[in-house]
């Protein structure tokens, strides 16, 4: 700024100082928003599970208290650990095939289809059963795997079996093949986007050195495509693991899970032990996470 003298004289004057925040407090200012709600709707909810996991309760009601009667019945019983190895069989099982379908999908679409195009559209068609919810998708099965379902029909009038299959529906393999359907596109998604940031004159090199398509998939395409197997297996271990409808419908209430055990305690209302047995699974799915943490390094996926 200037500013002119009683002398005529033109004088340059000092602008005022503009206030400047430092920058490690516009950082935590950008961040608040993000912590408060992480903090009200995760953290809290978390906290206030693990609060009442020692409360002790009866018919009656709950009673703030700090006993660990619920996590040792949960701890010592053998129904628990026979609830917990089914679901763990579960969602073994579940990964194992999730995976191996996922990643077929995926490879097909990143390299087999040329089209950008296509690709999306392919993959936008694999969504399309995910417009409707997970219940209404899971029922549809019945009536193909039921007694007289599709399945059973068309087996005996072929003449391939003489009677019904019975272990069809109501089953540990309908559980299995319901929560493959359910789960499988969250496999696909981000290995398919793995797939696709591989830069394709890795292949290239790989074939003009000799190498056959087997030995391209496994020590190229493979190594590479580890983080979004990985980021994969997260999402499926943890929606298997917290699965309790699918467990109830598809057996016929014959197999149990972790989750269904806790809904029918809260459904007594034994909240407190419904507690102590969701933070154990907590305990349990965040060993898991970590342990696939610790195989695959995701942080170039984020």
């Amino acid at each position: 700024m200037t500013a002119i003298t009683t002398s005529g004289e033109i004088k340059a004057s000092k602008a005022p100082r503009s206030l400047a925040a430092p920058q490690w407090l516009i950082a935590y200012l950008q961040a608040t928003p993000l912590l408060l709600i992480l903090g009200f709707f995760f953290i809290l909810p978390i906290l206030t599970i693990f609060v009442v996991s020692f409360w002790d309760y009866d018919f009656a009601g709950l009673y703030p208290d700090f006993l660990t009667m619920n996590y040792t019945d949960t701890l010592g019983s053998w129904v628990t650990w026979k609830t917990y190895l089914n679901t763990l069989k579960f969602t073994a099982i579940t990964w194992a095939l999730t995976l191996v379908i996922g990643f077929w999908v995926a490879y097909f679409l990143a390299f087999h289809i040329r089209t950008t195009t296509m690709q999306m559209v392919l993959f936008l068609v694999c969504t399309v059963p995910f417009l409707t919810s997970n219940i209404i998708r899971m029922i549809s099965w019945i009536p193909v795997l039921g007694r007289n379902g599709l399945v059973n029909s068309t087996l005996i009038e072929l003449g391939i079996i003489p009677e019904p299959i019975e272990w069809l529906l109501y089953s540990d393999f309908a559980v299995v093949l319901a929560m493959v359907h359910l789960n499988t596109l969250f496999m696909v998604t981000p290995i398919f986007n793995t797939l696709m940031r591989i830069d394709r004159s890795l292949i290239e090199a790989a074939r003009d050195c000799g190498a056959t398509g087997w030995q391209i998939l496994w020590n190229v395409i493979l190594p590479l495509a580890k983080p979004g197997m990985a980021i994969g297996s997260i999402f499926v271990v943890t929606l298997v693991m917290a699965d309790f409808s699918t467990v109830q419908v598809m057996s016929g209430g014959q197999s149990a899970s972790v989750a269904l055990m806790m809904k029918n305690q809260m459904s007594l209302l034994q909240y407190p032990a419904a507690a102590a047995n969701a933070v154990v699974l907590l305990i349990v799915v965040l060993l898991m996470v970590a342990a696939i943490l610790r195989v695959v390094d995701i942080r170039k996926e984020l």
